[in-house]
């Protein structure tokens, strides 16, 4: 009987734990359906146990996982274009919301339950890293709500490092994990290639709070002295959004009022506000740049949150649609989020309408459904550039250089923040595109454009990479899109959704 080969084991155990997660089973249920030990199945999930193709084909039928989805290498993504969407769709719940709402949860000696989680490769990296310092996670039912039970003591020692690594969202828990322990070790964020981004703002952030950080070999070396607590107003450096919430959960179990200056009061920022106000925790001036903040001594209590829509996915969607000139509806877009790129796109010709506002599952958020309509877009009459909010987003600058490239003229776009996601959007030339980097931070676009399909390799950035997928479906011919485990780190099944408009996108790897 052939076996699988030994370097196949531990990224097949991952496909498997990932697959049974997905599922909502415990490594207990998938051993009883498999006729073995869950010890069996822990060595698999590690890596540790040789499979046979039969074994392997037994596990695909349980998990309810075709053999080549879990045996294959990289996934790949074919398109065929030009694509026409049509019909509506709705946005999935914020991924940086659902991130920082996990990490949060750490605060909570109570259940947590999130509503609606996104699926998605960040999520599934920090629930394996919660999971292996011994909290309890489970998904309850096919709508994505989540439940998170924390243990009375965390195994930090435990922690996963392949999974921590492969995520930036890991030095969000020097906020909650510095009120469990006064001495311990993170290894090194992980996740987008975007250039050095430096960690200090967050240690500006914390140090108030008693804590240190050293870095050591591969490894963040945190250090707590107890009892101190920020005798004057905090003031952030950068007003970053993984900051402000990193000084937002070390506030939360202070036993005093903590000021936060410069706060980021981003979408995420805000729905982490409203879960820590559940908790009890008092916190005034959400959505303004000035948090006070009056944190609790313990936190313990069951509590149930929903977190709201993704601003960023919205924008990809409706980038999806100008760069195919299609019209679509997109539902429960968080309208507030999207004033500012909505102005620019107005300005550059595009047209659309809105239905009435409605309230988001968070009770807080502006909803609204935004309908696309046929537009002639020309270029903007200055650059475009991110701000922090309310200024244009600056996750969201990546899909201007798509839409641009179908606009007539030329439009710059400044990437002031990262110092060299700008050269991966060059990767529309490929595809025919105009671009032309004028240096690490800005580029010059041309338009409109002849797209016509090609293969390329997907740029190790998120955002970027789906600019790139996205003008796949306005070239003319086939395109193909290779290791696209990227785009999974931030959208839940986006191209069988791009599907279900219309988009023909066939999901294919090589074993």
């Amino acid at each position: 009987m052939p076996v699988v080969t030994e370097d196949y084991l531990g990224r097949i155990g991952t496909l498997i734990r990932d697959a049974r997660k997905h599922r909502g089973w415990t490594q207990q249920q998938l051993a009883a359906e498999l006729g073995t030990s869950q010890s069996a199945v822990n060595r698999i999930e590690r890596g540790h146990q040789n499979l046979t193709l039969d074994m392997l084909a037994r596990i695909g039928e349980a998990l309810d996982q075709p053999l080549m989805s879990l045996g294959q290498g990289p996934t790949h993504l074919r398109v065929q274009g030009p694509t026409t969407l049509s019909g509506s769709i709705e946005v999935k719940t914020s991924k940086n919301a659902g991130v920082a709402l996990l990490c949060a949860s750490l605060l909570n000696r109570g259940r947590t339950t999130l509503r609606r989680v996104a699926r998605i490769e960040e999520v599934n990296r920090l629930l394996e890293v919660l999971d292996s310092l011994g909290v309890k996670t489970r998904w309850l039912n096919e709508d994505n709500d989540l439940e998170i039970v924390p243990p009375a003591t965390l195994s930090l020692e435990s922690i996963d490092e392949v999974a921590a690594r492969r995520t930036r969202s890991i030095i969000m828990f020097l906020g909650p994990l510095m009120h469990r322990m006064s001495d311990f070790e993170l290894p090194y964020a992980g996740g987008c290639s975007l250039g050095t981004r430096t960690v200090e703002p967050h240690m500006t952030a914390l140090r108030p709070f008693g804590l240190q950080v050293k870095a050591t070999e591969g490894s963040y070396h945190a250090n707590v002295s107890p009892g101190i607590t920020p005798r004057r107003p905090i003031v952030l450096t950068e007003r970053g959004d993984t900051v402000t919430e990193n000084a937002l959960m070390a506030a939360a179990l202070c036993d005093s009022t903590t000021i936060i200056r410069n706060a980021s009061s981003n979408y995420m920022v805000q729905d982490l506000c409203f879960y820590l106000q559940k908790l009890g925790v008092r916190i005034e001036g959400i959505g303004t740049t000035t948090l006070s903040v009056t944190g609790c001594t313990e936190i313990d209590v069951d509590v149930d949150y929903s977190p709201s829509e993704d601003p960023i996915e919205a924008m990809s969607l409706l980038a999806a649609a100008i760069v195919t000139d299609s019209e679509i509806t997109v539902k429960r877009v968080p309208i507030e989020f999207l004033e500012i790129e909505l102005s620019v796109l107005e300005e550059m010709g595009f047209r659309y309408s809105l239905s009435e506002e409605y309230v988001a599952a968070n009770g807080r958020t502006r909803l609204a459904d935004l309908t696309t309509l046929h537009s002639v877009l020309h270029a903007p009459l200055d650059k475009i550039h991110p701000m922090p909010f309310p200024g244009l987003n600056i996750d969201n600058l990546p899909f201007f250089a798509v839409i641009a490239a179908v606009a007539q003229g030329q439009t710059m776009l400044h990437d002031w923040v990262y110092e060299n996601r700008a050269i991966y959007l060059t990767e529309l030339n490929k595809l025919g595109g105009k671009v032309t980097l004028m240096d690490p931070h800005r580029v010059m676009i041309e338009g409109p454009t002849r797209w016509s399909g090609t293969e390329v390799v997907c740029p190790p950035a998120l955002r970027p990479a789906v600019v790139i997928l996205l003008a796949m479906l306005a070239s003319k011919g086939t395109s193909v899109l290779r290791s696209t485990y990227v785009i999974h780190r931030g959208y839940e099944g986006l191209a069988e959704r791009l599907n279900e408009l219309g988009a023909s996108i066939e999901v294919f790897s090589d074993f």
